[in-house]
């Protein structure tokens, strides 16, 4: 097939799940052409079968902002009859899901197929703003599938949005090609000794891009009242708009040899193997595909409740989950895991075993494959 895939190309959950998503398409021996502003974060090295279609956006002094929305339809309808494109798959409702079907009105061909993947800011943040709850809800009724990557998106969307059209839970996955447990204590020494970590001390991981939602100030929280009982290290990876303020709080904590940032990073497999726990404290969190990545790297997560987090972990089994904002009990609990070695390496193993379960690679781009060919063979709604 002939599959067009439309996201944002910077760091960020959908735009992750997008690319390795065409990635594992194209390696099946499909034609996936991206659609974005510029090449998507995770594609890197040329991959047979991939192509890249840019969204230039040029400022005209007519426009008080640049037509973004218009240009990226117009490129899309270029596409599809250039490519005769069988599928596009829009990641995100607004304005992705509306520029698709407008591309498709723009296109010489009618029948191709539009399936969107809610990801969850557009239903999380963008849902309560009642200006665009039209614009969203238009985005899901008009596309032919929508899918949502975690139940918990999925039920918001209905609460808020109100379409009338089924959505279709697909998790994300991970690639456990370059996520995966090998050589991880070989990487955790070597990473220890460049970021100056002693060998014996344990180690907190955070990633994520920076914004309110995700509780970084939290995370330090929960880190310093560990330390009062663990010898333990806190490393923040990625950047965003809260990184200038966290640096701030570690300062006046007096933990700037305990704490490490790290900034963004292209490769960051050896940050999460370098983990013995990764911390997601979200207020909000439609999936956490950071944190399944880390899970897969061997850290064992304490999440909060917020969305999607607790259908990715299994609290008390594959990990541990805490009310959002209770940092404190995420507090006892990574001194629970780490004083009790024992319970850790159970407490990972059975993580692993679960992960590897319930969010497996093929059997989640097969569910993806099967929608495209519904599509194609136009029984999508039957």
């Amino acid at each position: 097939m002939k599959l067009g895939i439309v996201c944002y190309p910077s760091v960020g959950g959908s735009g992750i799940i997008a690319t390795e998503l065409g990635i594992q398409m194209a390696n099946r021996g499909h034609e996936v052409h991206f659609i974005a502003s510029s090449v998507p974060f995770r594609l890197g090295a040329n991959h047979y079968n991939i192509y890249t279609h840019k969204t230039e956006v040029n400022d005209y002094s007519v426009f008080k902002y640049p037509p973004y929305d218009i240009t990226l339809s117009s490129k899309i309808s270029e596409v599809i009859d250039e490519f005769d494109l069988d599928v596009i798959h829009m990641h995100y409702a607004i304005p992705h899901a509306v520029c698709g079907i407008l591309a498709r009105e723009m296109s010489k061909k009618k029948d191709v197929g539009i399936i969107t993947t809610l990801h969850g800011t557009d239903i999380t943040v963008l849902g309560h703003d009642m200006s665009l709850v039209n614009a969203i809800r238009f985005g899901i009724d008009k596309s032919d599938l929508t899918t949502s990557v975690s139940n918990s998106l999925r039920e918001q969307t209905y609460d808020l949005i109100k379409p009338k059209t089924k959505i279709e839970t697909v998790y994300n996955f991970v690639d456990d090609t370059r996520f995966n447990t090998e050589s991880r204590l070989e990487i955790q020494a070597e990473t220890k000794i460049k970021l100056g970590i002693p060998d014996e001390a344990k180690v907190l991981v955070h990633s994520s891009n920076f914004r309110k939602i995700k509780n970084v100030d939290h995370v330090l929280y929960a880190f310093n009242e560990a330390l009062k009982e663990v010898d333990c290290h806190l490393v923040y990876v990625g950047d965003g708009p809260e990184l200038f303020s966290i640096k701030q709080l570690v300062k006046s904590l007096d933990l700037e040899d305990r704490v490490h940032f790290i900034g963004q990073v292209s490769d960051i497999t050896d940050y999460y193997k370098l983990a013995d726990i990764f911390l997601l404290l979200s207020r909000k969190e439609s999936f956490g595909l950071a944190m399944l990545e880390a899970m897969y790297c061997g850290a064992v997560p304490i999440g909060s409740t917020a969305g999607g987090i607790s259908e990715v972990i299994q609290d008390n089994e594959s990990g541990y989950t805490v009310e959002i904002g209770d940092y404190k009990t995420a507090a006892a609990r990574i001194v629970q895991l780490l004083t009790h070695e024992d319970q850790f390496k159970t407490m990972q193993g059975a993580m692993l075993k679960d992960i590897k379960e319930r969010f497996n690679m093929e059997e989640i781009v097969d569910q993806y494959e099967n929608l495209y060919n519904h599509l194609i063979s136009g029984d999508a709604h039957e």
